[in-house]
């Protein structure tokens, strides 16, 4: 057998009929009929939108669980079900016989199908007709939710054959043109109407499949006599005809009188209730266009939304264009136009944030102040770009958090480290699959409003490939006289960002192009001397620990000793991370021994502890080492992780005097420095008491020690030629004495940068005496006198003060 259906009833969450399923042959086994149905307990297979005759084969969709148990066990126990309609069709559930017709069919269950989309498909073979009586026993389907006693009521065959032979051929005939006229399944149709010759077949297939009220079919099937049955179904498509023949008249006699506007409202009319009938997104373009109305945009935007909208109302809703449009439209509208933070920053209040998120950092919370007294003073100013510089681990990711929580705004980051393609600032043009809005606007949606803090984080490390430069698209974002015209170009429309507050995060100026740099506002944020990281331990990393891991065993206490011991010895940082690391190993192991009963762990952590919790000292702190030997020189050095002491050695050997050998893994600035140095020395050798013959008879070699770790700068320039003086005069240098400067080939001391990380790695390593350029005099003057007491600074223009003021 061979099946085609294609049927006008809707799918629903019923038992329904299969629309437009092709099953292909079907060789179905007599004997499976043979079984006298049971009548006395016939399990039921209840439909929603289908009412089944005698004699027809077809394939049904098994939605409800309790029909697809029921036709499995149908399938597996050979036996037949009865089908009946439900009286209403909108019962999800149907648990009672008062619930469904009294008329169904004896059918068998050929086979159950499990398709590709996970549904199940039933290929039904009906038998003769039933009436129901009353409750049925369940001992053939115990589990089957409905059993019925029923009477057979079979067909009436006395018609006159030639009577009964013309009326199915009317009925056959009509029923084409209505399908055909109706839809464009009719050749599936006829196809399907030739498995069927005698009458009664073709009038129950009719009865079936045509598109006729649910209503109607029952009363069909009630009718036992064919003839009458036949005559009312051909009385119901004449009229289905009639009415479609009426329709078709009245649209042709009226279209050629409507003008332009009542034309295009009707197509629109015509369009709207196909689109809602084929593909049910009524509801979803009610609600956005609901959204249109609700939300407040400026006028420029509404009238470009509702522009939109009419455009997807044109679209068939299952082109890929009406995704992306709509798409787009929930995006612009998700960008908060008009929505601004309600709360007035108070000046008290972000002192008292700041100072309870962040310990130390004086001069960075009294810029944030600045800024914050006059967004407070004025509400509708200006916020400048601020860009806070520091090494890993200072606090400046959580400071852009700290003054979104004191000006009462909210809060969002973008992370640039690694951000390569322009259009993830920009976003993408809507004509590339899968485009989306830029960061910026990612961000904005994400909070909110339109003043937000937004915290650009690692500025520093934006790359730039054959796909753009972020960076240069960032001068757009970061230009206060710009951005309030910022162009995405996914939204394709000026989006203002004068009002958010940008805090951009960096830990290296150099990679940073000088245009961007020229819009922001430097903050240096430098690394915390071991007193500051100490109170930061004790104020919030410890408890901010013991909560995030729940310790909950003995008191534990970390003696003050111990705490300076793991910043030492067991971190070398300007910041924090590495120490909070240390804390939460230490935490870790208090853990571990609680929940083992090791009574042994110490309640108050000491210094000879640590080894048996944290393992051996990574790291020996800068300490001064003497200066017994001539050309040993202590410079001063700025790494990523602070100061360090930079020691550098010189020493003499019989060679070419013009030969100066560099080692120690240096970059080029620093062997030009070395080269300058030594041809300064050269210049100036009677001056600085230097024996023309040792300078002409030996070579100079410069060493720099921890040859494994990279180094590169001018800040070693007089470090150097101090060392090269002591190696060639024999005179030491002073006790406890480091400098740092650049020189130039004149023997002027120039200024050099990281000044408060090399006084503080100075004061760590117990020098007393620092030389310094006299232009560094102002940098030492921001520093706080905490950081310098007990530090005598001389301050040098040139060369020769170096050595008379570094040299024994």
């Amino acid at each position: 057998m061979h099946y085609t259906y294609s049927m006008s009833n809707s799918q629903d969450k019923s038992s329904s009929v299969k629309t437009s399923f092709h099953i292909g042959h079907i060789d179905i086994n007599p004997s499976a009929f043979e079984a006298k149905p049971a009548t006395d307990g016939l399990p039921l297979l209840v439909t929603r939108n289908l009412v089944l005759f005698p004699g027809v084969s077809l394939p049904l969709v098994l939605v409800r669980d309790d029909s697809l148990f029921l036709a499995r066990e149908a399938e597996r126990l050979h036996i037949p079900v009865g089908v009946v309609n439900q009286l209403n069709q909108d019962n999800e559930e149907v648990t009672s016989l008062s619930e469904v017709f009294d008329y169904g069919v004896f059918a068998h269950v050929v086979k159950v199908l499990e398709m590709p989309d996970d549904t199940h498909l039933a290929l039904l073979k009906a038998g003769t007709r039933f009436r129901i009586t009353g409750e049925g026993n369940t001992d053939v389907v115990p589990m089957a939710t409905l059993h019925a006693h029923v009477v057979r009521a079979n067909e009436t065959d006395s018609h006159d054959q030639n009577m009964m032979q013309a009326l199915a051929s009317n009925i056959r005939d009509c029923a084409q043109s209505i399908i055909e006229a109706m839809s464009n399944d009719g050749a599936e149709f006829k196809s399907n109407m030739d498995n069927y010759t005698t009458p009664d077949e073709v009038i129950n297939f009719v009865c079936t499949t045509a598109p006729v009220e649910i209503e109607d079919k029952r009363s069909l099937l009630s009718r036992r006599s064919l003839m009458k049955r036949g005559t009312e179904l051909l009385v119901l498509l004449q009229g289905l005809q009639s009415q479609h023949n009426m329709r078709r008249e009245l649209f042709e006699a009226t279209k050629t009188e409507m003008d332009a506007h009542q034309r295009e409202a009707f197509l629109r009319q015509e369009m709207e209730i196909i689109s809602n009938q084929l593909y049910g997104d009524a509801d979803d373009l009610e609600q956005l266009q609901k959204r249109i109305n609700e939300t407040d945009l400026p006028e420029h935007i509404r009238k470009a939304m509702e522009r939109e909208m009419t455009r997807l109302k044109r679209f068939n809703p299952q082109s890929p264009d009406f995704s992306v449009l709509y798409g787009y439209i929930e995006t612009v509208l998700d960008i908060p136009w008009n929505k601004a933070s309600d709360a007035v920053p108070e000046y008290n209040t972000a002192v008292e944030v700041l100072d309870a998120d962040h310990y130390g950092l004086t001069k960075v919370k009294e810029r944030i102040l600045e800024q914050i007294a006059v967004l407070v003073n004025n509400p509708e100013g200006r916020a400048p770009i601020l860009c806070l510089v520091g090494p890993p681990g200072v606090g400046k990711t959580s400071l852009g958090r700290s003054v979104a929580r004191a000006l009462g705004r909210e809060y969002a980051r973008v992370s640039l480290g690694g951000l390569h393609d322009e259009a993830e600032i920009r976003g993408h043009r809507r004509t590339y699959i899968g485009a989306m809005p830029g960061r910026i606007i990612a961000a904005l949606r994400k909070a909110g409003t339109n003043n937000p803090v937004i915290v650009l984080d690692e500025i520093d490390k934006i790359g730039k490939d054959y796909k753009g430069d972020p960076d240069a698209a960032l001068l757009e974002v970061l230009d206060p006289e710009q951005n309030k015209y910022f162009h995405d170009n996914y939204i394709d429309l000026d989006v203002d960002l004068s009002k958010v507050v940008f805090i951009a995060t960096a830990n290296n100026l150099s990679t940073i192009s000088a245009p961007l740099l020229d819009r922001m506002e430097i903050i240096d944020l430098s690394g915390y001397v071991v007193e500051e990281k100490m109170e930061i331990a004790r104020r919030h990393l410890i408890p901010e620990i013991m909560k995030e891991l729940g310790y909950k065993g003995p008191e534990l206490k970390i003696s003050d000793k111990a705490l300076q011991t793991i910043i030492e010895r067991y971190t070398s940082e300007s910041g924090v991370r590495a120490l909070k690391k240390m804390l939460q190993k230490t935490v870790r192991r208090a853990i571990v021994a609680s929940v083992r009963g090791d009574e042994t762990f110490p309640s108050v952590i000491e210094p000879e502890n640590l080894y048996a919790i944290l393992g051996k000292e990574p790291y020996i702190p800068d300490a001064y080492e003497g200066n017994d030997i001539p050309g040993v020189v202590n410079g001063l050095a700025w790494t990523a992780a602070g100061g360090t002491i930079l020691l550098v050695e010189a020493s003499l050997s019989p060679g070419k005097p013009e030969q100066i050998h560099v080692t120690g893994n240096l970059g080029d600035v620093m062997k030009e420095s070395a080269a300058i140095s030594l041809q300064w020395v050269k210049a100036n050798a009677e001056q600085c008491g230097i024996d023309r013959a040792v300078l002409d008879s030996k070579s100079v070699h410069v060493h720099f020690p921890e040859g494994a770790i990279p180094k590169d700068g001018p800040s070693a320039g007089i470090t150097m030629v101090t060392a090269i003086v002591s190696a060639l005069t024999g005179r030491l240098l002073k006790p406890r004495t480091a400098m740092t400067g650049e020189m130039s080939l004149r023997g002027r001391v120039l200024p050099v940068g990281g000044i408060k990380e090399k006084l503080l790695a100075a004061r760590r390593a117990g020098i007393k005496t620092i030389i310094l350029s006299e232009r560094n005099r102002p940098d030492v003057g921001e520093i706080d006198a905490a950081y310098t007491d007990g530090l005598d600074i001389i301050y040098v223009d040139t060369v020769n003060e170096v050595l008379e003021n570094a040299l024994i």
